[in-house]
């Protein structure tokens, strides 16, 4: 089944809303470094599988932080992102390699 950002957000939202805000943005984002450390690991070492469940967590959690701070992702990807490159309006990009992004 796909979904959007919007109902990825929603999804975490209505799973762990109560105990991520119990934890907070603090304790929630100690919990989002360790999954990017999970992350870093399994692309040196792991596998597809482990790959594809460490990208799924690091996505979970980074929704988890947009709701307790009341970011809609959804909205601000496409605001971000929508027209191409944030630094030159083009897609694909066509910025010095040496800039972001």
């Amino acid at each position: 089944m796909a979904f959007s950002l919007a109902q990825l957000q929603q999804i975490i939202r209505d799973t762990y809303d109560v105990k991520d805000r119990r934890r907070g943005v603090e304790g929630t984002f100690m919990w989002f470094m360790e999954e990017i450390g999970e992350l870093s690991a399994a692309l040196r070492s792991g596998n597809d599988k482990q790959r594809a469940e460490e990208f799924a967590d690091v996505l979970a959690w980074l929704a988890t932080l947009a709701n307790i701070a009341g970011i809609d992702l959804e909205s601000a990807v496409q605001s971000k992102y929508g027209g191409g490159c944030p630094g030159c309006g083009l897609s694909p990009c066509v910025c010095d390699q040496a800039e972001k992004p």
